[in-house]
């Protein structure tokens, strides 16, 4: 064979074929090591834990969020939130052992399966919903606290390369509606309303509700949204409400004006002018 035809395992540097297109030789492949899995690991034993208890409390938010809900065959079967959520939970326990491949396999499937990308890394708590799913995006470093509920387009997504955390940490009772887009290193407080659409990269304090491009906070007050909230598409329009201050801005200058011409007319008249 022409030595032009070989090229060298990158591992014990035997020539190989160059028609192969793996870079490790046949011999270094069969004897890959396989990481050891640490039992013992406390995380470990908590996020096992974790599972059986998420696997009740992701079924039940399904039926609390979605009145279409019939039976649990049917959420297991027919809903990509779910088949999405479970795999993570099950991906993420191989990724807390530092089993890559295993979890992004399982991550990749769940893709496949329900449209939906959840990175193994990640971290949700419980009681979390994703309503219908299709193109939703949650990257590795995202922290999703319990009672959180996502719609469709969604992505929980990343502007740097630098080793921080790039991803979004999201707090309690949250509701991000469909085609939102939070980037960055942002915190959304408890209690959050994110409207459709809108693009968030900044912080949300507590007990607020966000919309637009970009994201325009607009307080509630101090009102605290309800637990089960998914009125995604009930929010206020901040471009609406400052476009009618001015409209009465405007006619109350009018109003001042036609009163100041009036009292010149009778002063004048007064005057006999």
């Amino acid at each position: 064979m022409d030595d032009h035809s070989l090229h060298k395992c990158m591992n014990c540097g035997l020539n190989m074929d160059s028609n192969d297109d793996v870079s490790l030789c046949s011999g270094c492949l069969l004897d890959m090591k396989t990481p050891l899995i640490q039992f013992e690991n406390d995380e470990f034993k908590e996020s096992l834990q974790y599972i059986l208890e998420f696997f009740k409390s992701d079924v039940h938010a399904a039926f609390d969020k979605d009145p279409a809900a019939r039976s649990i065959a049917e959420v297991l079967t027919s809903y990509p939130g779910i088949k999405a959520i479970l795999l993570y939970r099950v991906a993420h326990l191989f990724w807390i052992l530092k089993i890559q491949f295993i979890p992004r396999y399982l991550s990749d499937i769940g893709r496949q399966i329900s449209g939906i990308e959840i990175h193994p890394g990640a971290k949700i708590g419980k009681e979390f919903f994703i309503d219908h799913g299709s193109s939703i995006v949650i990257g590795e470093t995202s922290i999703i606290g319990n009672n959180v509920t996502i719609y469709q387009g969604v992505t929980l997504g990343g502007i740097s390369l630098k080793k921080v955390k790039p991803h979004p940490t999201i707090g309690n009772n949250v509701v991000i509606g469909a085609g939102a887009k939070i980037l960055g290193p942002v915190k959304i407080g408890d209690n959050v309303k994110i409207g459709a659409n809108s693009v968030v990269t900044i912080d949300v304090p507590d007990n607020s509700i966000v919309v637009g491009v970009p994201g325009r906070i607009v307080s509630r007050n101090g009102e605290k949204i309800p637990r089960i909230d998914l009125q995604h598409a009930d929010l206020p329009d901040p471009v609406l409400a400052i476009i009618k201050r001015l409209e009465d801005r405007i006619v109350s200058l009018e109003q001042k004006l036609t009163q100041e011409d009036q009292e010149l007319f009778e002063n004048t008249m007064g005057l006999g002018i």
